[in-house]
């Protein structure tokens, strides 16, 4: 059964400071070439960035597991076939299927696409990845993957009341660049992977000066009139307002570009 998510819209920060790096340790169809954005995208192998990265922090909440302060409630439900693809573009995650479908609201034309969530609901709580829209459902539910929902409730309760918020994701490594099928110099689609918190901007590096790369409700930022044939210069902040930077990312279509750089750590 599949019932509906909320996507939140997430504020950016203004003020940054840029500091040291931080090791870690979770549509509409382009009108230029770039393949058809439901299919999927997930951790893959591929080439990888030899610049440098570099991690900056700005202030945090009071909690910095918790990426902002407000509890949000509404309903979760669940969907047979979640299997870690969808809007989101990510292709399917086998072996993390502590996931789910945010509300339209919340999805936020894809804003919410790899954040993570703390649920609290009737039996437990758990940490999921947001993979997925649920275009009908309320503002603050999630639809939820059944073996999620089961960390909360019974299966047979189909949908129960929750209370949740924004986290940090516990994710390894750096951020991962991942080029849509189809990119090239002249039309350049790129979706961030593995991030720790949820990604407000992206900006590329051209003559010698950052510009904003739009971001899709399918996911990719997509620079139209292309990016250049690489290596890249990519400037990223969270929604809370933390900068990072990778330097010498090539073009890869369809693969895998990992960076060096990650976003804070939680410590809570």
């Amino acid at each position: 059964m599949r019932s509906a998510v909320t996507r939140v819209g997430w504020v950016q920060a203004l003020l940054v400071v840029v500091g040291a790096l931080a090791a870690c340790s979770g549509g509409d169809d382009p009108e230029a070439a770039g393949g058809d954005p439901s299919s999927g995208s997930g951790a893959g192998s591929g080439a990888t960035g030899t610049g440098s990265g570099t991690t900056g922090a700005a202030g945090g909440p009071p909690d910095s597991c918790a990426l902002d302060a407000e509890l949000r409630t509404g309903e979760a439900t669940y969907y047979d076939f979640a299997d870690g693809s969808g809007n989101c573009s990510f292709d399917p995650s086998p072996g993390d299927l502590m996931i789910g479908a945010m509300n339209h609201d919340d999805y936020a034309d894809s804003a919410a696409c790899g954040a993570c969530a703390r649920l609290t609901g009737p039996n437990g709580e758990i940490t999921i990845r947001v993979v997925d829209q649920c275009p009908e459902c309320p503002a603050g539910d999630i639809d939820l993957s059944p073996e999620a929902f089961t960390q909360i409730a019974e299966l047979s309760a189909g949908r129960v009341p929750i209370s949740w918020r924004y986290v940090a994701c516990d994710v390894a490594g750096p951020v991962v660049y991942h080029f849509k099928d189809g990119s090239n110099e002249f039309w350049t689609a790129v979706q961030i992977r593995n991030h720790r918190s949820p990604i407000a901007t992206v900006e590329i590096e051209k003559d010698g000066a950052f510009q904003a790369v739009p971001r899709e409700s399918y996911n990719y930022f997509v620079d139209t009139s292309g990016m250049g044939p690489g290596p890249y210069h990519f400037r990223l902040t969270d929604t809370g307002g933390r900068v990072i930077e990778d330097t010498g990312i090539p073009l890869v279509p369809e693969q895998d570009a990992p960076g060096q750089a990650q976003f804070p750590p939680c410590t809570p």
